[in-house]
């Protein structure tokens, strides 16, 4: 989900992270009304009234920079844009409808302040994904972290690449492949060891995977 309500009490110590669902996430929420298998309606708006759909995303990104720019005036010390339903488009989609208004929501952050690009279904245009800007690119699990990374520039963080199903197996198979993971770093400075998407609770993997 591209939000989500929490209340959070820690010490000034305590690192703080801000998130927001990027963009395309948000549009896609909007037009569909929810999640979406196809996503139709927002490709039909993308694709057949254009002029409407940059006027859209434009609003969305201003809107993003200025609530992204709040949670670090509150405290947080690095910002997150999940784009999670973005691998539904081509390259060249995400390249002409996507891309600009990604990279205007990151160039908006507050300087200085590290911004985590993740996005999920993108692992056949990572390149242009990290075009996008971000210190960390944030990957999921259909790609190979060396392989990833790699692609994306050893210049930058990478996070992410466990599959989050992982969690329903038993602690010593999660256990070998947390460890497999973190070997694919070849001990590169810069991971963070995360999942390649959210956490599923077991009641809705039951009845929906």
């Amino acid at each position: 989900m591209p939000f989500a309500r929490h209340v959070l009490v820690c010490g000034p110590d305590i690192p703080l992270i801000g998130f927001a669902g990027a963009p395309f996430t948000l549009a896609s929420y909007i037009v569909e009304g929810g999640a979406s298998k196809n996503y139709r309606h927002t490709k039909a708006l993308m694709y057949g009234e254009p002029a409407a759909w940059h006027a859209m995303m434009a609003s969305i990104a201003r809107s993003l920079v200025k609530y992204l720019n709040g949670q670090i005036a509150a405290g947080a010390q690095a910002v997150q844009l999940f784009d999670s339903w973005v691998g539904c488009l081509s390259p060249d989609d995400y390249r002409d409808f996507v891309l600009p208004y990604t990279r205007q929501v990151i160039a908006g952050v507050k300087p200085g302040v590290p911004v985590i690009n993740f996005s999920t279904g993108t692992s056949g245009y990572l390149e242009i994904v990290s075009s996008a800007g971000g210190d960390v690119i944030g990957i999921d699990w259909r790609v190979d972290l060396g392989e990833a990374w790699s692609r994306i520039g050893f210049d930058k963080g990478i996070q992410g690449n466990l599959d989050p199903l992982l969690l329903f197996a038993d602690p010593t198979t999660i256990k070998a492949r947390a460890l497999r993971l973190l070997e694919k770093t070849a001990g590169r400075p810069g991971y963070i060891f995360n999942l390649g998407h959210g956490i599923l609770p077991r009641n809705s993997c039951e009845t929906t995977c």
